[in-house]
């Protein structure tokens, strides 16, 4: 695991992220079948190990709703967490991959939103849509 993130507020909640770099392939090279591309092995196994290791955590400390967070020694840090289905992110790749002679290629984009779409709990970010983001939020304030 890449990332464990808490938000701030109240009540934070947890978020684990799984990070490959803003190269790694986000679908395999070949179709499957005519039109049809499969997710890569890197993304594929990013969305696995983030799922893995948010079932993991939420089976640890799954008898409560919200955890009390304590230092070391026990005094308590005023922070509660809940653990109800903590968000989980990969960040890979960049849809830069989807272009061919300045176009997009429609049966590669596809296939990819299909995939990242049809995945429960798990949000999927390409490098170029997180720097987007990032820079709407800035100019935003």
């Amino acid at each position: 695991m890449d990332a464990i993130m808490r938000s701030k507020g109240l009540i934070s909640s947890m978020l684990f992220g799984e990070i490959k770099t803003h190269d790694t392939e986000l679908l395999s090279r070949t179709p499957y079948r005519a039109g049809v591309f499969q997710a890569s092995k890197e993304l594929g196994g990013g969305v696995a190990q983030v799922q893995k290791t948010a079932s993991k955590a939420q089976q640890l400390i799954s008898s409560k709703f919200l955890t009390q967070i304590y230092e070391e020694d026990g005094t308590p840090t005023g922070i509660e967490l809940s653990t109800t289905r903590p968000r989980q992110v990969v960040v890979i790749g960049s849809l830069r991959e989807f272009l061919q002679n300045g176009d997009v290629n429609p049966e590669k984009l596809s296939s990819f939103e299909l995939y990242r779409t049809s995945i429960q709990d798990v949000e999927v970010i390409t490098f170029d849509e997180l720097y987007e983001r990032a820079c709407f939020i800035v100019e935003d304030h």
